[in-house]
């Protein structure tokens, strides 16, 4: 089988035990020991390991978002914050012009892209934006102006929620257009320990957009895959119920045994793995304990777990190597069981 086919029986819960994993390094990272990964990166050939650098984000820049957000990076290549939020009053809402999904991306040429990738047998997939709902919202009006909206139940959020939605499913469906396997969505939905608004509210404004987004992709039978950092525990059955094929969740952040309790065996787990914790101060037996902990507990002999790591500036390059050899070394675990 391709690799291609592969995945899609491991996010379908029809594969043979396989774990797909990814380590993704910062920039600064990489830059600095290039040389020592790219020699782990040839001894652990089932592991994907990349990195990349955009330019618009090295420290000082300030850019303009296609929403109009001003945006800042203070630290070279890393995720940046919004200064300025283009509907910080409501009175502005009625002249916003919200971006064309047209000009998205190069629609004819992704689904060029989508048509080779397929032929050399790889997984396809559509990108949606980082922060493209919920988050939206905060970096549209501002965080403490949302959350005042949110518990004011103030009219204005289903109009701008309308806005963003019809954008969305727009993109949705041209992505679905072009052929593509899956489409991933990001937006950080969590807190360290609960949600920013509560279930109640998430599942009044935020659930009926997220259900049509990921049903569109069902009925097309394209798999959504929604990354999202923060606690989400009360909101899991939520978004499984959305139409959701693959969920990425932080592991210690929403717990192994929740995860295992939820999602296993109903959804394909892309897991990610702690950067806050264990690699980051751990020793490498800690490390290694922990990743073959989560592959005992969410891999089975039918697929169903992927795990990812991002590799921060202040990682100790050690702890690194130690995520993608484990990652390696428990890629084939359920395939021997």
């Amino acid at each position: 089988m391709t690799e291609r086919e592969r995945m899609l029986r491991c996010i379908e819960l029809r594969g043979d035990g396989e774990i797909f994993s990814s380590v993704s390094i910062a920039w600064p990272v990489w830059e600095k020991h290039a040389e020592f990964f790219e020699k782990i990166k040839n001894e652990c050939p089932d592991v994907k390991i990349f990195a990349g650098k955009d330019e618009t984000r090295r420290a000082g820049n300030k850019i303009r978002d296609k929403w109009g957000c001003l945006w800042i990076y203070p630290i070279d290549y890393l995720d940046g914050q919004v200064i300025e939020h283009p509907l910080d009053d409501w009175s502005k809402l009625d002249t916003y012009i919200p971006p064309d999904p047209d000009k998205y991306v190069d629609w004819e040429k992704a689904k060029k892209d989508v048509e080779k990738a397929k032929e050399k047998g790889i997984l396809t997939g559509g990108g949606i934006d980082h922060g493209f709902f919920f988050l939206l919202l905060t970096y549209l009006r501002g965080y403490e102006n949302v959350m005042i909206d949110f518990a004011e139940e103030n009219p204005n959020l289903y109009r701008l929620i309308e806005i963003i939605e019809d954008y969305w499913l727009k993109v949705i469906k041209k992505w679905i257009e072009t052929g593509v396997d899956t489409i991933g969505f990001g937006d950080d939905l969590g807190l360290q320990n609960s949600l920013p608004i509560s279930p109640s509210a998430w599942r009044k404004y935020i659930k009926p957009s997220f259900k049509k987004f990921f049903t569109l992709c069902k009925e097309n039978k394209v798999h959504a895959g929604l990354h999202t950092d923060g606690w989400i525990v009360a909101i899991m059955e939520d978004l499984i119920e959305c139409g959701l094929s693959i969920l990425n969740p932080q592991d210690l952040v929403n717990g192994i045994d929740n995860i295992e309790r939820i999602l296993k065996g109903r959804i394909c787990i892309d897991l990610d793995i702690d950067r806050q914790k264990i690699t980051y101060s751990g020793t490498p037996q800690d490390i290694d304990e922990h990743i073959f902990n989560c592959v005992k507990k969410l891999g089975s002999q039918n697929g169903g777990l992927f795990m990812k790591f991002g590799a921060y500036p202040g990682t100790p390059i050690e702890n690194i190597a130690t995520v993608i050899t484990s990652f390696e070394k428990y890629h084939d675990y359920w395939k021997n069981r």
